[in-house]
């Protein structure tokens, strides 16, 4: 049965978190076939089964929510300076306004919203939408707290990419909010029809094999941040207006070609696929890769690795991918390389299996 808009409402929750304050966490995740989980893609491509293969990292982002006096709703986050801001008063344009936005689509009052991440800031890993996705967890365990339904993972996918969304103004895709949710390495197909659920989960890899992975995966920060929907608007308007639709074909091809290789282990392969991805996004924008990511690229390349940036590029981070002696050999080079700059450097992290989690008090 579908929640009404009155089974989706809080008020203040102060009182309830006096006695249970309530935490979540969600993963991020490194992605290849990126954009086309965007609608303006995916529908009028929708012949071509286009799919999206992200795999989610254990670096998760924690949300909190403790009490406060009043009706007010207080956010905080590292490197961002804290906001206070009555029900339904907040700007959606403030660094902090989708946790707003979010808060306010609950009625949530009385409460401190609380986020801390263990991924660089705007680094291309899908920061944000897990922050929505761990806060809908948090109000979703607040609505059981006061006798209320709470809601099903793919439900808290669909309300937090909906919301980003609307607030963000230009089109989203909705592969950060499914890593977020589910965790695992999974390909995600869009099957751009309004009468079904708007994404299939195709697992790649079963949970019990997933640890094999961590040997096969290398993360890098670049050091410098990020804004993907500077590379993303590019991409949409490039494709609306006619220009490059063949190379999104084959980004299509590509995509099916690496999530198959995954599937079946097949590691060179799925290198070989990425880096064909990588030089046709580079084609329509070369600033995907800046001085750093190029070199790190064709570090990878030479180590029989693939190499891609994470979600737009324009900075943040890059993943590479290969059989496991060839990300062993790549590891050190690529250390080596990112001490050119102080603010970059490798990324410790493992798959993540569980997706987004509420933490029991």
């Amino acid at each position: 049965m579908t929640p009404q808009a009155s089974d989706l409402h809080l008020g203040n929750i102060g009182p309830l978190l006096e006695s249970r304050p309530i935490d979540a966490s969600a993963p991020c995740r490194i992605d290849f076939g990126g954009t086309l989980d965007i609608s303006s893609f995916h529908y009028p491509l929708r012949h071509l089964a286009p799919s999206t293969v992200n795999i989610a990292l254990d670096r998760r982002t924690t949300v909190s929510l403790r009490p406060i006096h009043g009706d007010r709703i207080h956010v905080s986050s590292a490197g961002i300076a804290d906001a206070e801001f009555n029900p339904s008063e907040a700007p959606y344009d403030h660094p902090l306004g989708l946790m707003f936005a979010v808060a306010d689509y609950f009625g949530a009052r009385g409460v401190h919203i609380h986020i801390q991440s263990t991924s660089p800031p705007r680094s291309g890993l899908g920061g944000s939408s897990v922050a929505a996705v761990a806060l809908i967890a948090t109000f979703s365990k607040a609505l059981e707290g006061i006798g209320k339904r709470g809601i099903s993972r793919d439900r808290i996918v669909l309300l937090a990419h909906a919301i980003e969304q609307g607030v963000a103004g230009v089109p989203c895709g909705l592969q950060d909010q499914l890593a977020a949710a589910f965790g695992g390495a999974n390909a995600w197909t869009w099957p751009a029809d309004p009468g079904l659920p708007p994404f299939v989960r195709t697992p790649l890899v079963e949970a019990a094999a997933l640890r094999r992975l961590d040997s096969q995966l290398l993360v890098a920060y670049l050091g410098v941040t990020h804004v993907s929907k500077d590379v993303n608007r590019s991409w949409v308007s490039q494709f609306i207006s006619g220009n490059g639709r063949e190379k999104w074909r084959e980004i299509i091809r590509l995509t099916r070609e690496f999530a198959g290789a995954v599937a079946r282990g097949d590691m060179p392969a799925a290198a070989e696929a990425m880096n064909r991805e990588t030089a046709i996004r580079k084609a329509m924008t070369p600033q995907v890769l800046d001085d750093m990511g190029d070199r790190l690229a064709a570090a990878a390349v030479d180590a029989g690795c693939g190499a891609r940036f994470t979600g737009a590029g324009g900075g943040g981070c890059m993943w590479a991918i290969g059989a496991a002696d060839a990300v062993a050999a790549l590891k050190p080079v690529w250390e080596r390389m990112l001490t050119g700059r102080p603010t970059a450097g490798l990324l410790t992290c493992r798959v993540d299996t569980c997706g987004v989690m509420v933490t029991p008090h």
